[in-house]
């Protein structure tokens, strides 16, 4: 995709929706479009000038918006956050023509490149949930130096992989995605749980977005994640995968890495639901 169509792709419709979710946010937000050799990465950034970084990356169909509550219960006090769109999935990040992430040694390149563009940013505090824990965890793996701390949110494919009811419910919204399909496949997967109005309508608006395949590959194998302080966070009632097994896969893989059960969330509301508990293990 080009730059052009890709940012013709971006619908009034879509931008008023990211804007409206951003507007909640309490902080004030600066943005930016970071250059990379994979095209423009939009940054949503705030917080204490001076503060330790924070770069958080979302999770697959997501925006670096769905992080406004976590910004809220605390991360946006003690941390300077950039929030990431990432590339190729809908937000204002604009991929370049010709040079689509395919693996994910691209990937390790494109966020090398975000971080190069954070004004020489030290050693960050790196976050991701679900698809951006596993971009962060294969990160961390190629990059440790650039780290003080890596955070995974119920990371998908790094410790379990995905339940097969999980994927055959999930596909027809990735095969056609439609809001209505969205909206069902949430309900089911958060259990009917009460979801940001303001969200949920960009979650809708992201099924105009053109759909790319979304990079896959291996697992981030645990040589590499116990160079810094690891904490990992699993969603108890996720659908994705077993939470109970990940985490006990997680804690014989890397024993000096601390795990977590967050009772009562599901995966794709993790963000939203558990902003406290995530803003804690940010600022621990």
């Amino acid at each position: 995709m080009s730059a052009a169509s890709a940012a013709s792709a971006v619908s009034v419709q879509f931008r008023a929706a990211y804007d409206a979710v951003l507007a909640d946010w309490p902080a004030p937000v600066t943005s930016r479009e970071v250059p990379t050799p994979h095209g423009l990465t939009r940054i949503n950034s705030c917080g204490p000038l001076g503060a330790p970084p924070l770069v958080l990356l979302p999770g697959g169909g997501d925006t670096s918006t769905v992080w406004g509550a976590v910004v809220a219960a605390g991360a946006g006090r003690t941390h300077r956050v950039h929030a990431v769109d990432l590339v190729g999935e809908p937000g204002l990040s604009v991929p370049a023509g010709g040079r689509a992430i395919r693996t994910p040694e691209d990937l390790a390149g494109w966020l090398d490149a975000v971080l190069d563009g954070l004004d020489g940013l030290g050693p960050v505090t790196l976050a991701g949930h679900s698809y951006g824990a596993w971009i962060a965890a294969h990160y961390a793996t190629r990059h440790p130096r650039r780290l003080a701390r890596l955070v995974l949110l119920d990371p998908t494919q790094v410790f379990a992989g995905l339940r097969p009811g999980y994927v055959l419910r999930a596909l027809p919204m990735l095969a056609r995605p439609t809001p209505a399909r969205i909206r069902s496949f949430l309900r089911w997967e958060t259990g009917g749980a009460d979801l940001d109005p303001a969200w949920l309508r960009l979650r809708d608006e992201t099924a105009r977005f053109p759909t790319v395949r979304p990079v896959t590959g291996p697992r981030p194998g645990p040589a590499g994640l116990d160079r810094f302080p690891l904490h990992i966070l699993f969603a108890e009632q996720a659908r994705c995968h077993d939470s109970a097994r990940a985490a006990a896969t997680a804690r014989a893989a890397l024993p000096g890495a601390r795990v977590e059960m967050l009772p009562g969330v599901s995966h794709h509301a993790l963000p939203l639901l558990a902003a406290e508990a995530i803003a804690r293990s940010l600022a621990a």
